[in-house]
């Protein structure tokens, strides 16, 4: 008799080649509206399924965990980013965990270099004066920013995306500096000719722009807090398309209303949806709907990569992408 195909529950609508693919593979329950699952309807699917695939709008906590079926045995995250997974109750109840990681590296640092322009050279102010027919004309004192070459940039987490963020950055001139976890092999130290700081306090204060690409744990909670907001220059950047949750943004609301910061540029908020207002009102900050991965090109890889994950695990084997707490 053939072997019974695995049953799949998909949190949120994917590419239609991704859910096409999922369909001729496995038994597959794709979601209708393209919006989050209630608490209520993941812990359904968890009682029902042997393979979870979830989003990062997907928040699976211990408890709910802890109400999944005996068959659910894999959940399959649709995305590099795993904070929203309660990992080691997931490991502990026989649950493997697997992720999508190093697929959208290059288009979270396209992005990046984006904020960064926008943030230096004023491009939301440019952009309002326009949507509201105010311009009326060039002048030689109107709007001036600054340019990338020649500004030190620190960057937050030197895994791919950072890295990747360093060969662009490099490309515009500007000098690169980092603070990792660990120190990076000193031949990819010097290929990207980045200087490394033990001490993130003491290259926060010295650097134009700070770039963060790293990931949200409880280690990294508020890693940028008021205290090392304060340490940054007066003329100084920060740019966020990681984690909302590494940066206390009332602090930071207050310093860039106060000048004490020339800018910022953001894609990712401490409470999701839940904008500070004040951000909204700003001149000096360019916002974007955590859309720093948003390419066709990077969805679909995410897709293939959990396909694999999931075929790998179907046939008896480990995940490629397995997480586990350690690496967390």
């Amino acid at each position: 008799m053939p072997k019974e195909r695995l049953s799949v529950v998909v949190t949120r609508r994917l590419p239609e080649a991704v859910e096409t693919r999922l369909c001729e593979l496995f038994n597959v329950r794709l979601r209708e509206e393209d919006t989050p699952m209630s608490r209520q309807e993941l812990v359904e699917a968890m009682k029902t399924a042997d393979v979870l695939v979830p989003t990062l709008s997907d928040a699976i906590d211990a408890p709910m965990i802890a109400q999944a079926g005996e068959r659910l045995k894999l959940i399959a995250n649709y995305g590099a980013g795993v904070d929203h997974i309660d990992v080691e109750s997931a490991r502990q109840r026989g649950v493997l965990v697997s992720n999508t990681p190093g697929v959208v590296a290059d288009d979270t640092a396209d992005m990046t270099m984006a904020m960064m322009i926008g943030a230096i050279r004023r491009v939301p102010e440019g952009l309002r004066m326009m949507d509201k027919g105010e311009w009326t004309g060039w002048a030689p004192n109107a709007l001036l920013g600054g340019r990338l070459g020649g500004r030190r940039l620190g960057i937050l987490g030197m895994g791919r995306i950072g890295q990747a963020v360093a060969r662009r950055a490099s490309a515009f001139g500007m000098q690169i500096h980092y603070h990792n976890r660990r120190r990076l092999r000193s031949e990819v130290e010097q290929s990207l000719e980045a200087t490394y700081w033990e001490s993130l306090d003491q290259m926060v204060a010295r650097m134009d722009v700070i770039t963060i690409h790293s990931p949200h744990t409880p280690s990294t909670f508020h890693l940028m807090n008021a205290r090392r907001l304060k340490l940054m220059k007066p003329d100084a950047y920060l740019i966020n398309t990681s984690r909302g949750e590494v940066v206390d943004e009332n602090a930071l609301v207050r310093m860039l209303k106060a000048g004490d910061i020339a800018g910022a540029g953001l894609d990712v908020y401490e409470h999701g949806i839940e904008i500070n207002p004040d951000l909204l009102k700003l001149d000096n900050v360019v916002m974007l709907p955590h859309m720093g991965s948003a390419t066709v090109e990077g969805r679909l890889e995410m897709g293939e990569k959990v396909i694999i994950n999931i075929k790998t695990f179907d046939d008896g084997h480990r995940p490629p992408d397995l997480v586990v707490p350690a690496m967390l």
